[in-house]
């Protein structure tokens, strides 16, 4: 099995510079050539950055000023619930604008506008499917928008690119917002059952929440999907970097994830025959690094407690055969707390293991 620790050119299908026999990565052939490349894509990334910022600063102006014309300009009915959502758009708007033109790598603020892009869809989205909007101006007002979030993606991917290849010393940590998790959980099972259950990663969104699913390619490598905030999705591939039966699963993303991600599981017996502990370690890089961080905290995606959730339903999964719903996960309003009125139905057991209806150990 390929480890972390082993030259890159052991990875297949690997995009990245050779490798010579020391180890080392080999030279450009031409430095100048580089450099200016290099140079000319950070220049024209701020460019496009400075551009979008003023833009959000004369929308967001807009927006605040005559918040009644520009409702009946995308379609949408000039009442007070459009206009405060208007009202509050421009803001947002605005704070970006001055975000990105204030920063001299303002990598992050541009990421909160692909943020902003995607809620502002949404509410097309919505107006889109109202009897009182104008279908036509609200289909044209979203085309536009589209074509601004292209824009905005451009311009997040050449600054986040170049702040992570510029060379200036700083920490990764600091300059993409890079997240660690690391979550604990005992499950009564045995490493080897835990551990056959989790290797086959197709089994990961069934407690996973925001997990959508998993292909597994070949032996080593996966193709993930997962949700993302305000309804979006994000895609990468991952690829084992180690492999120990009943003890670990290691693995990173591969190039070009939309989330640059990774992490392990270790699987120990626990004390006195009491099942085993998981212990769940994690990093990533969110979209928009700390700014996009916050962003995904704002719509309820913490993630510590997202892994520490995810866990919890895989204990469940091992231990019952099922996730157990409760009122909490249906009701969204306020209620009295009190378990699901469904009745959780658990596998029959021999010695404890769940088995089939053929009285097969699962």
């Amino acid at each position: 099995m390929t480890t972390a620790t082993q030259p890159e050119r052991q990875y297949s299908g690997s995009t990245r510079e050779p490798w010579d026999d020391t180890g080392g990565e080999m030279p450009a052939r031409n430095g100048r050539e580089t450099d200016r490349t290099e140079r000319e894509g950070s220049e024209d990334g701020e460019g496009l950055a400075r551009a979008l910022g003023w833009f959000s600063i004369g929308l967001g102006l807009t927006q605040i000023i005559a918040p009644r014309g520009l409702a009946r300009m995308i379609g949408v009915r000039d009442d007070e619930d459009n206009r405060n959502t208007m009202l509050a758009i421009g803001l947002r708007e605005l704070a970006t604008g001055v975000g990105i033109l204030s920063r001299p790598r303002p990598a992050g603020w541009v990421w909160g506008r692909v943020g902003g892009d995607a809620m502002d869809l949404a509410l097309l989205g919505t107006a889109m499917k109202s009897q009182n909007s104008d279908k036509s101006r609200v289909t044209a007002a979203t085309a536009a928008v589209v074509g601004v979030t292209i824009l905005d993606i451009i311009a997040g991917q050449r600054l986040t690119h170049n702040s992570l290849g510029n060379g200036s010393g700083s920490a990764p940590g600091a300059k993409t917002g890079i997240t660690h998790v690391k979550q604990l959980i005992t499950v009564n099972r045995s490493p080897e059952e835990v551990y056959t259950f989790w290797r086959d990663f197709e089994n990961l969104p069934l407690f996973m929440e925001h997990l959508e699913s998993v292909r597994v390619t070949d032996d080593r490598r996966s193709r993930w999907k997962a949700k993302a905030p305000a309804g979006s999705t994000v895609e990468w591939e991952a690829e084992i970097t180690e492999d120990r039966p009943n003890e670990l699963i290691a693995w990173r993303s591969v190039e070009d994830a939309d989330v640059p991600n990774s992490g392990s599981v270790r699987f120990t017996p626990a004390p006195g025959d009491g099942g085993t502990e998981i212990m769940v370690e994690l990093r990533y890089d969110p979209p928009g690094g700390k700014l996009g961080a916050m962003v995904a905290k704002l719509f309820g995606e913490e993630p510590n407690q997202q892994v520490k959730g995810d866990l919890r339903r895989f204990k469940q999964v091992m231990e019952l055969g099922e996730v157990v719903r409760s009122d909490a996960s249906i009701h969204r309003t306020m209620h009295p707390a009190q378990p699901s009125k469904k009745p959780v139905s658990q596998p029959p057991r021999i010695n404890g293991a769940p088995v089939n209806a053929e009285g097969e150990i699962l």
